[in-house]
């Protein structure tokens, strides 16, 4: 049942993929002050929000497993986790392309770059945790607690454009309103990207979590047997 739904999930990712990249470069026009690169958008911003996405839902699964003891809810959640920094990463490279074109620059320290940056460095410290942990009760507390910690970097990643006035622009889509400064049909290739993007991270937390799944029952085996 979840490789069925992981290829349609898939199937459907792909689909939007091809119809968002065929409106980006062949119907939407370059953008007044940026020209071609602002395109780089599309990707940029729906790829920092699937990410966000992902570091709140493995908030809410290491809750529950620090309430329920139940390891299935600490495998979700370091199966979430490590896709999220992908999606973290996506959105830090190509911020520094769009600021190489726009500002001359690769990076600046910006309140912004800077909070999204320790982000990345938490969370990469949350997956070498648990490759340093054997114990499997000790490694999903700990893992459970550095996600709640990182998790208070997650906000400030997100609040600090209201909070920190400084050189990363300011929201181009305002979700409180439904307005902001971005045209009506680019706010909806927008959108469709960030849905398509949102499909490809399910897809590769249900290929992860499997993966997890056997790990864990690896990982059982071998004490069983060691314990004989």
């Amino acid at each position: 049942m979840r490789e069925r739904l992981s290829i349609v999930l898939a199937a459907i990712a792909a689909l939007l993929l091809a119809n968002n990249l065929h409106a980006m470069f062949l119907s939407l026009p370059d953008e007044a002050m940026q020209g071609a690169i602002y395109r780089i958008l599309f990707f940029h911003a729906p790829a920092a929000m699937v990410g966000m996405i992902g570091y709140f839902v493995a908030l809410t699964l290491s809750i529950m497993y620090l309430s329920f003891g139940d390891f299935k809810y600490d495998s979700l959640a370091a199966s979430v986790i490590e896709v999220a920094l992908a999606f973290s990463l996506v959105n830090i490279v190509t911020g520094s392309i769009w600021a190489r074109i726009i500002w001359g620059i690769w990076w600046t320290w910006d309140y912004r770059l800077t909070s999204a940056l320790v982000c990345i460095l938490i969370f990469s410290g949350y997956l070498m945790l648990r490759r340093a942990i054997d114990e499997p009760t000790q490694r999903a507390r700990l893992s459970s607690a550095l996600c709640i910690f990182g998790c208070v970097d997650v906000v400030i990643v997100w609040k600090s454009i209201e909070w920190f006035r400084n050189q990363h622009p300011g929201p181009v889509l305002d979700f409180r309103t439904g307005g902001g400064r971005m045209d009506p049909a680019m706010s909806h290739v927008f959108y469709m990207n960030f849905l398509a993007l949102l499909l490809v991270a399910t897809v590769l937390v249900l290929i992860r979590t499997r993966q997890e799944s056997t790990a864990r029952e690896i990982d059982s085996l071998r004490r069983l047997a060691h314990a004989a």
